[in-house]
């Protein structure tokens, strides 16, 4: 790094983990700012979605009464079972029927009510062997269980008890019996409000995408369309952690504008193609608020747009979670910040560049399936190309560049636009053996979805609300927004397209996996992000049922710019971030970050095993960013995975060695293949280190594979920054240390 800034004639920067420390003045001064009211934001014409601007507010107190029983023969099971009383026979609407436990203490019931749903009551009708002292609790998953009614010296008889809250399980549990025998129940029933099983009016498709969806016509005045994009930018900035989410829609046109990229806020074009809008001021993500160092500049995107820019250069330097898609540079694109401070990756797709790429100072990046027409300068140490035109040939490991011809099996984004004077959503087809962009040349291959086919949700819809309309069979449009959301939002129906705008937030708040896909083809999750909450969660994100072998070669499932974090804007806590369980998925670029700065940060507070997971076979990666799990951060145990780009670094906080080892071993690799697969192959991994509690630390490689002809990996890398912690060697006991204070690259160029 050094040499690098000195070449380039850049000022010198301490290591990373001290230029962490400088956020807290930043995150303070950013939170000074005056929130940005609506009025502000909307100085620019808005065009309607299929419903008008002014929708009055929706009220889930419109719902159905608390009626019904929605455990009615649904699955119930049991702790005990006495002789031939099931506990299905406690849910089969018979009177005549009961479950009966056995004769001890404590015992169970639970019946599953098949999606998560608002509970208002519950309903018990005992035998003669009743409950003295018994909890009602409720459980999006099954694992992670919350008390809604705790009851005390009961008498038995017929008891309906009113409950608060909602769930997919309900269980009752006694802990104390009223007699000498067991728990015996002729009938358990559930009532339920919103998406309960006597459901209300169903819900409408399309509407109004709410105040902070923020969209420009051509016939805008120049000043009102760039005082609002300046409004956002201003109170954005700096402000990584805060509540603001912006979406920036621009109408097919020309605009003379200069468009400024902040935390949390996208920017996209509504044509059916890029060329249809062109900012022919420029498109700009810099990192003034941090002195030129870019390595903070997450959570931004820019889509399906042109840019011609003044000065003919375009600035995107960001880090992860900041993808361009759709994008045609007309001019050069610089990934650097003007003070070419340090930038840590990031992800181009589906683009055209007309111009150079410049990269002087990224430390990694991705480009997939692009033209790069003027070629690429630059490159530190894990530079990624597939299917791009023009990208510079495999030289790994100097300079540090991977190149694959073609990309593989692959679908784009999905995205919204205007079908006419209509929204709509396109969804893209899937490919295989892709190179270059989808729109080069031709027209994106795929269909279209009228916005009236989605439930356009709003911050402070329920999960009940939000699972009617999926269950009505309406795909879901997030408009910008935190979703504080006590249940898990369950995504089972083929096809399903889940879209987010605006770095859409959503924040389980008790404990649950916050949403979870069935095992069925086709679904899109695209444009969400997870952020983890105080109850520790086993997930934010399980894709497809765990042991199923369901194929879905023909329909992929696909995850597109889907991000978790755990702490940094609150202490938050999960067990393995991201879990992929189904067969034939696509995973397009994800990063899942456990925090290491920020709010809610430390060894003991924003506690998180593993931040990917996949346990489907034939599943395909392109651009993974997964950073500071305490154990392996990525964790493969599916057949044939393939991995192209690879961005880590370990935990920056393990208190001593003691606390980071496991069976004999120093440390956890940051990309584990469990050493039962036979077939798997990756290319352009990198992983840092930097241990800030005890720089004697030391992992004992940086990936873990099993020795067998099938798995293949190539171009990997192990990094110790400024030599604050060790590698012993890069992968399987091969490849060099990587330590000491000049931040020297280990390398692998390929195992075995």
């Amino acid at each position: 790094m050094t040499a690098l800034s000195a070449r380039h004639g850049a000022r010198q920067h301490p290591p990373r983990h001290a230029r962490r420390a400088w956020l807290a003045v930043a995150v303070a001064a950013a939170c000074v700012a005056a929130p940005l009211t609506a009025t502000t934001s909307l100085t620019a014409t808005a065009r309607p979605a299929s419903a008008p601007a002014n929708e009055p507010a929706r009220s889930d107190a419109a719902a159905v009464a608390c009626t019904g029983n929605a455990a009615l023969d649904r699955p119930a099971t049991a702790s005990s079972t006495e002789g031939p009383f099931g506990p299905a026979l406690a849910v089969d609407g018979d009177p005549g029927t009961r479950w009966s436990s056995e004769p001890t203490d404590p015992q169970w019931i639970r019946v599953d009510l098949g999606t998560v749903q608002d509970l208002c009551r519950v309903e018990l009708v005992w035998e003669t062997a009743y409950g003295k002292d018994f909890e009602i609790e409720a459980s999006d998953d099954g694992t992670t269980w919350r008390t809604l009614k705790t009851v005390t010296n009961g008498s038995g008889g017929t008891q309906v008890l009113d409950v608060a809250g909602s769930g997919r399980y309900v269980r009752v549990t006694g802990t104390e019996r009223g007699t000498g025998y067991g728990y015996s129940l002729w009938e358990l029933k559930v009532s339920t409000g919103d998406g309960g099983g006597a459901p209300g009016d169903p819900l409408p498709g399309g509407g109004d995408l709410g105040p902070n969806v923020h969209v420009f016509g051509p016939d805008t005045p120049t000043d009102q369309v760039q005082a609002a994009v300046d409004a956002v930018y201003d109170q954005q900035e700096a402000d990584q952690f805060g509540d603001g989410r912006h979406q920036f829609l621009f109408e097919p046109g020309t605009y003379p504008v200069h468009v400024n990229a902040g935390f949390h806020t996208s920017i996209a074009g509504l044509g059916a193609e890029p060329d249809d809008v062109n900012i022919t001021g420029g498109v700009w993500a810099d990192a003034e608020w941090f002195e030129g160092n870019a390595t903070q500049n997450f959570w931004r995107s820019v889509e399906n747009l042109a840019v011609t820019p003044t000065g003919g250069d375009m600035r995107w330097a960001v880090s992860q979670a900041a993808p361009m898609r759709r994008v045609h540079v007309n001019g050069n694109l610089m990934l650097h910040s003007s003070r070419y401070g340090w930038a840590s990756g990031g992800y181009i797709a589906d683009s055209v560049v007309d111009g150079e790429v410049r990269a002087w100072t990224q430390q990694q990046w991705y480009t997939r399936d692009s033209t790069l027409t003027g070629g690429w300068a630059g490159t530190l140490w894990n530079m990624v190309f597939s299917g791009v035109e023009n990208a510079p040939p495999t030289s790994f490991p100097e300079p540090a560049v991977t190149t694959l011809d073609t990309t593989g099996i692959i679908r784009e984004k999905p995205y919204l636009y205007l079908d006419g004077q209509d929204y709509a959503v396109f969804v893209p087809s899937a490919r295989s053996g892709t190179r270059g962009a989808t729109w080069d040349g031709g027209t994106t291959a795929g269909t279209s979805v009228p916005l009236d086919e989605f439930y356009v949700a709003r911050p402070g819809d329920s999960a009940a609300r939000i699972n009617q309309a999926l269950d009505q069979g309406l795909h879901l449009l997030l408009t910008p927004g935190i979703y504080e959301l006590d249940g898990t939002v369950e995504v089972n129906r083929a096809d399903t397209v889940v879209l987010g705008l605006g770095y859409v937030t959503i924040v389980p708040t008790a404990g649950q996996t916050a949403m979870r896909v069935a095992d069925v083809d086709g679904v899109r999750v695209a444009g969400v992000l997870f952020d983890a909450g105080a109850t520790e969660s086993p997930s934010m994100l399980t894709v497809g049922t765990e042991g199923s072998t369901a194929d879905h070669a023909d329909d992929p499932i696909s995850l597109h710019d889907v991000f978790v974090r755990v702490g940094g804007a609150h202490a938050g806590r999960v067990d393995q971030a991201i879990v992929v369980n189904a067969d034939d998925t696509i995973v397009d670029h994800v990063w899942s970050w456990r925090g290491d700065h920020g709010a809610g940060i430390g060894w003991d507070v924003n506690t998180a095993r593993n931040g990917l997971v996949v346990n489907g076979d034939d599943v395909d990666a392109y651009g993974l960013f997964v950073e500071h799990y305490q154990e392996y951060n990525t964790l493969w145990n599916g057949e044939r995975g393939r991995t192209i780009f690879y961005q880590n670094e370990l935990p920056y906080d393990p208190p001593d060695q003691a606390a980071w080892n496991h069976d004999g071993v120093r440390g956890w690799a940051a990309y584990k293949v469990a050493d039962h697969v036979t077939q798997h192959e990756a290319w352009g991994l990198g992983s840092y280190c930097v241990f800030t509690s005890d720089a004697s630390i030391v992992s004992d490689n940086g990936f873990e594979v099993p020795r067998t002809p099938g798995v293949r990996m190539h171009s990997l890398l192990t990094v110790s920054l400024g030599g604050v912690g060790t590698y012993e060697h890069v992968i399987n006991g091969v490849g060099p240390s990587a330590s000491g204070t000049e931040t020297i690259p280990a390398t692998v160029v390929s195992y075995p």
